[in-house]
């Protein structure tokens, strides 16, 4: 259960209302989430984390079904069962299959292990990978 209420339409701040339009807009759909609707308490919070996702989520270097498997790795990571659903469904509408997030899940839980060991051993970064980007 939520700590706080997810607001209806009829509820919402000005503020809040501006921020739902644009998600609206945006997303080309008239759903709005649990998510923002908790956020919508908080009309600064919903602002920014929509500015946010607006942002790094719009297009660019990465297509859009490989930020949202990254967005399910890290919240499988997170343990953020909301994001694990939701960026799922995300993921799924974008063509994720069923093997593609199977093999996801399998890298997610390789790469937890060998992190684990990777800084409990305090393993020492070879200098061939410390060169920064190009």
């Amino acid at each position: 259960m939520a700590l706080l209420p997810p607001l209806d339409d009829a509820a919402l701040s000005p503020e809040a209302r501006a921020v739902f339009d644009d998600l609206r807009a945006t997303r080309k759909t008239d759903y709005v989430n649990a998510f923002w609707r908790v956020l919508a308490n908080d009309p600064p919070t919903l602002a920014r984390v929509w500015a946010s996702v607006k942002e790094v989520m719009a297009p660019g270097a990465l297509d859009p079904l490989t930020k949202e498997l990254v967005y399910i790795a890290v919240s499988a990571t997170n343990n953020c069962n909301y994001c694990m659903h939701s960026h799922t469904a995300a993921a799924r509408a974008k063509g994720m299959s069923e093997a593609q997030f199977r093999e996801l899940m399998a890298v997610v839980a390789l790469a937890n292990q060998t992190n684990a060991l990777a800084n409990g051993y305090r393993i020492d970064v070879d200098e061939r990978y410390r060169a920064p980007l190009a």
